[in-house]
Parts: structure tokens; sequence; C-alpha cells
């Protein structure tokens, strides 16, 4: 390998990379199935789901809320196959409350909410000693 042709190589992948990064880009836009989703559970505080956070949550309508916490339990409820998914969804009263408290602390304003109701789904339904 000469210096002469090493010094074009990264010149000539540079278009190919570009390309196969616009290819791959475009492909993860599947449909617009996203509008069919919005339309059954509401309006959302962002799109995709899982960028909502605190700061969207204290800024949303109380029917964007709404929206969003189905949204998550969507996203979230739906079972992995080939695994025990014995996760209980939260309701719609405890998941308010819990993004309410949460969200209610300046702290927690970047705070993403799937993993706020993540978090607190992997405990739904446990029992503690001394309870």
């Amino acid at each position: 390998m000469n210096p002469d042709s090493a010094g074009r190589t990264p010149a000539l992948l540079a278009p190919i990379l570009l390309t196969i990064a616009a290819i791959a880009i475009a492909g993860c836009g599947g449909g617009d199935d996203s509008s069919e989703g919005v339309g059954q559970q509401g309006p959302q505080l962002a799109e995709p789901i899982n960028l909502a956070d605190c700061r969207d949550w204290n800024a949303g309508s109380a029917e964007e809320r709404l929206g969003t916490i189905r949204g998550i339990r969507d996203f979230l409820g739906t079972p992995v196959p080939g695994t025990d998914s014995s996760r209980e969804a939260l309701d719609d009263e405890q998941t308010y409350d819990l993004f309410e408290g949460w969200c209610a602390n300046e702290f927690a304003r970047g705070f993403r909410l799937y993993k706020l109701y993540a978090r607190a789904q992997a405990f739904a339904g446990a029992s503690f000693p001394g309870e």
C-alpha cells in the first residue's frame, strides 16, 4: 500500500458510509404508524414516548398527561417474547400520582417518565417484610 492510495481511501469511504447511514436511517422510519397510536390513546407530551420528561409533564395538559401515561404503559407493558414477563401494569391514577410526586421536585426536571414508570412497575404487587 503506497501513501498515495492510503490518503485517498478515507475520502472514498466517506460517501459510501454516508449512503449506508442514510439508508439505515430511512429504514428506521417504517410506516406512518405513529399517528394511529396517538389517536387511540390521546395526545402525548412527546413523540416518541421515551423522550417525555418531567419538564414536559409539568407543562402538559391533563389530556396530554393521560395520553402519555397510556403510551408508556403500552410501550413498557408489552411482554417480551421468550421471557417470563409477569410485570403488572400500573393503573392511570397510580402513575399520575407517581409522576406528580417526582416531577414536583426541581432536581427531577430531566427525569424520563418511562424510567420512573419502569422502576415503579418493578415493585408493583410486591410484598415487603412487615407489611
